[in-house]
């Protein structure tokens, strides 16, 4: 097994570079980077400086500083490479592509930035005026308790909930549970979100949790009892909109699993042995049917904390990863672009590996040392 996570570890690397390299391809050829972002907002603020001034509107302002179109001479950037340049000084562009880099190659920024990144040096965010790395243990807090707290209900609630449906399958408990799990399935959770904010945060009925925050503003001057309360009444709704939206999968993959381990030889032969009906599901059956459930933990939990929260985070003004990273890609902000995809990468790939791992401890019989990585 040592040989196999040393294996898995070495792959890691190549992996990580190239999923590196194709998002950097991708995000380089899309227009409006870092330098078009500064260039706009030095346009947009010359021109309102100057329609203030002069009283006149911004739209004549910009006449009078760029002239008709096309009239623009080379020297204030009229055969820029960058759109929007027009009527700047070519130093000031200059001076914008070697303050975020853009002065080398691509291939020697990425060169550069992947080899900053191994030592873990994420850099400063391009507009934020805080290191990456500060930004993402600031918001790091939201996305984890986001995460650790859904999954953890989610398996709860599926494990039991699926293992139910299936001792009882096409009962009357098995076909009205599997109604609600369709319709919690098909409400989006941002909607379901949206339902609990006007039900229970003030919209229209009744104000019983908050709406904003981790926490409250007084919580560092309350006690620690007061403090875990404060905690989980805020996230209470957060939480349960994730919940409702994630348990449905689960709940029928737990389901299918135990169908499919009860109708075997070994079940029926315990049985004849005697073994009471919770020997049998607990003892024999609940290993081999949550296999590919427990075992898919880590991913679940990936899933949710990096990709399932974005909106959750808006809707509930909760200032996370998810909102980090989409802020960055609107606003071009490579640093904290690159540094949390690396991030989020190289956990998940890890995670990956803890999953496989996990596969072992569950069923001893599964041996990855015999097969090729």
């Amino acid at each position: 097994m040592l040989a196999y996570i040393i294996r898995r570890l070495f792959l890691i690397i190549p992996t990580l570079f190239g999923i590196m390299v194709i998002n950097f391809i991708i995000v380089q050829s899309a227009p409006g980077g870092p330098v078009e972002q500064m260039i706009a907002r030095i346009k947009g603020t010359a021109i309102e400086a100057t329609a203030r001034i002069g009283g006149g509107s911004a739209s004549e302002t910009r006449t009078q500083q760029t002239g008709p179109a096309g009239g623009d001479s080379k020297a204030l950037g009229g055969s820029s490479k960058y759109r929007g340049a027009r009527g700047l000084d070519p130093d000031l562009i200059a001076d914008i592509e070697k303050l975020y880099g853009f002065d080398k190659p691509a291939h020697e920024r990425f060169f550069q930035m992947i080899g900053n990144y191994a030592t873990f040096d994420f850099g400063d965010s391009f507009f934020r005026d805080r290191s990456v790395i500060d930004l993402i243990l600031d918001k790091m807090p939201v996305s984890i308790s986001l995460g650790i707290w859904t999954t953890l209900f989610v398996y709860l609630i599926s494990i039991p909930l699926g293992i139910a449906k299936a001792v009882r399958d096409g009962t009357a408990f098995d076909i009205w549970s599997s109604g609600f799990i369709i319709i919690g399935y098909a409400i989006p959770s941002f909607l379901f979100a949206i339902l609990l904010i006007v039900l229970f945060a003030g919209g229209s009925y009744w104000d019983v949790f908050p709406l904003r925050g981790l926490v409250s503003e007084n919580w560092e001057s309350l006690s620690w009892p007061a403090r875990i309360t404060d905690y989980f009444w805020h996230l209470a709704l957060p939480v349960l909109s994730m919940v409702i939206g994630g348990f449905a999968g689960l709940t029928m993959l737990s389901k299918n699993s135990f169908l499919e381990e009860i109708n075997k030889q070994y079940v029926l032969t315990a049985r004849a042995k005697g073994l009471s009906e919770r020997q049998v599901l607990y003892g024999h059956v609940f290993r081999n049917a949550m296999l590919i459930v427990i075992a898919g933990f880590p991913s679940a939990f990936v899933g949710i904390l990096f990709t399932s929260s974005l909106l959750t985070e808006v809707i509930f003004s909760l200032d996370g990863l998810g909102l980090l990273g989409f802020e960055a890609a609107i606003g071009r902000d490579y640093p904290v672009l690159f540094g949390t995809l690396y991030i989020y990468t190289l956990i998940g790939l890890l995670l990956k590996l803890v999953s496989d791992l996990t596969y072992v401890l569950i069923d001893p019989r599964i041996d990855f040392e015999s097969r090729e990585v």
